[in-house]
């Protein structure tokens, strides 16, 4: 069924747009080097792998609470550091706010995934391959030199005043790359960001490394695969 539906989305698409944080680089695994030494130096001897989750979890809580406020467009930056002191104040470590930006900073430097260069080098051979993040443009601008993967462009959603799933993020992103929506695969490793692109109109594949149901929705992703290389078998 998936192979089928690709023959059909190459004759379509004409760009692949990415996710970044967790989906292009390896956030989890990147996160939770930086702050196993930092949580041992404050004698916390909890999972250091836990403490990203609840990071991550917060700042994405955060995030669409923003997004549904839809007023002034906080910095994602901002959110992080909210995210991170709030984190350490639940398990009770003091912190200062130099530390706070010192681990938020780390997302500027993540690694991609292992498969996922020679993937998108195959997938930039048919189609134009684009990043759209939450992150902030000064952000997305400093993490190039460090995943060294020569996208055509790279989109903040401060563009559309709001973070994604919010359907202005999509469609501005759309407008500004001259593509009608369903000329676009959008490409992630969260449900969340599948779900946004697709309500949007776009054609969506869900990168599924955990291995997790995508879960009870209309918005179902066209492709499922495992992980990047995946998709370029399915897609060049």
């Amino acid at each position: 069924m998936t192979k089928a539906v690709a023959e059909g989305l190459k004759s379509k698409v004409k760009v692949c747009m990415f996710d970044q944080y967790g989906t292009v680089v390896d956030m989890q695994k990147g996160l939770t080097e930086v702050v196993t030494p930092y949580l041992k130096n404050k004698g916390w001897n909890g999972r250091p792998d836990a403490f990203v989750t609840w990071w991550r979890r917060t700042h994405f809580e955060s995030s669409m609470i923003d997004a549904l406020l839809h007023k002034e467009h906080t910095p994602y930056r901002e959110i992080g550091h909210r995210a991170v002191a709030y984190t350490l104040e639940r398990i009770g470590i003091p912190y200062t706010m130099e530390e706070v930006r010192f681990l938020v900073g780390h997302i500027e430097r993540l690694e991609p995934f292992q498969d996922v260069p020679e993937a998108l080098a195959r997938l930039k051979t048919r189609y134009r391959i684009v990043v759209l993040s939450n992150g902030d443009p000064d952000m997305l601008e400093t993490a190039n030199s460090f995943h060294n993967i020569p996208f055509d462009a790279v989109l903040s959603v401060a563009i559309a005043n709001s973070f994604k799933p919010h359907v202005a993020t999509y469609t501005k992103a759309a407008e500004i790359l001259g593509v009608r929506m369903d000329e676009v695969l959008f490409v992630a490793n969260h449900a969340f960001d599948c779900i946004g692109a697709k309500s949007a109109g776009m054609h969506t594949a869900f990168i599924d490394r955990r291995g997790r149901p995508f879960g009870i929705t209309p918005h179902q992703p066209d492709v499922v695969v495992p992980d990047m290389r995946n998709l370029a078998d399915l897609m060049v």
